[in-house]
């Protein structure tokens, strides 16, 4: 089953993930939209190149842009909708999740659920569908306040499986978002960490010794680990040219940005390129 709805500027919509699932995937708002995908165990999914194989239920919270595949043996809820409709960065006071949930640059935003967490979600989606099947004065926001349902409750799960449970945990936590959403908004045009910690009015020193405490990569390994992951989804997603995507990254000189992503992936652009047009006409 599928529903969509606008609302003037405003798009939300969902498809249950099937055979037909595909048919739903092109429709011609959902390219752009923001994802929350409900995905049962037994189910696999690749996330910006990354597969995941289900041995529970799980949420996927994906930006867009990001490169996605959702394996054909997979069962659940595409939930979709435009930032107009809601955009998390503008409400980030209400949810946080914002460089959690989205715009995470240490990893990908996948929510492992218990058996009672699937229970609440499955609960909402439930919802969901039911209120978007009535034609009420009151459906959009009602739909809003189910979405957001779903962002904190998934919010409040992550920072459980991450162990914020202490004063000082929390911190970290806010200090390692604020350091994600810095990555994120700028990562095109600042490449170092010095750019960073100045950002965030530190030193490079602090900064890293910050960020090492409670994750294994450093700033500089997040900072070049984002700009590589573009360049994938560029790569992937689009006609650019090479060249055309180092200069949207940020680098003038051709020869330095192959070389960068040859260092990080061991695969040159083109034939990271090659390899994924490959493996999608397969």
């Amino acid at each position: 089953m599928a529903r969509y709805k606008q609302f003037a500027f405003k798009q939300f919509g969902y498809f249950d993930i099937d055979a037909t699932a595909d048919a739903h995937a092109l429709h011609p708002e959902f390219a752009g939209s923001v994802k929350v995908a409900f995905i049962a165990a037994g189910g696999s999914v690749t996330v910006d190149f990354k597969e995941y194989r289900l041995e529970q239920d799980a949420l996927f919270f994906i930006s867009s842009g990001q490169y996605y595949q959702i394996a054909d043996n997979s069962r659940g809820t595409m939930i979709y909708y435009n930032r107009d409709f809601y955009c998390v960065a503008i409400h980030d006071k209400e949810v946080s999740c914002d460089g959690l949930l989205f715009h995470n640059v240490y990893e990908i935003p996948v929510i492992m659920l218990s058996d009672e967490q699937s229970a609440i979600m499955r609960s909402i989606i439930a919802e969901i569908k039911e209120e978007i099947a009535h034609d009420d004065s009151s459906m959009e926001e009602m739909l809003r306040i189910l979405l957001k349902s779903i962002i904190i409750k998934a919010t409040r799960i992550y920072k459980v499986q991450h162990n914020t449970s202490t004063d000082e945990a929390k911190q970290e936590v806010e200090f390692s978002r604020k350091f994600s959403q810095l990555v994120e908004w700028h990562y095109t045009k600042h490449h170092t960490v010095a750019e960073y910690a100045e950002l965030l009015n530190m030193t490079p020193k602090a900064l890293n010794k910050r960020i090492t405490r409670y994750t294994d990569s450093t700033p500089n390994d997040i900072i070049k680990n984002r700009i590589i992951l573009e360049a994938k989804r560029l790569l992937v997603h689009t006609d650019l040219s090479v060249k055309e995507i180092g200069y949207k990254l940020g680098y003038d000189d051709p020869s330095y940005f192959i070389r960068l992503f040859t260092n990080q992936t061991s695969s040159s652009p083109q034939n990271f390129r090659q390899h994924y047009q490959q493996t999608e006409a397969v």
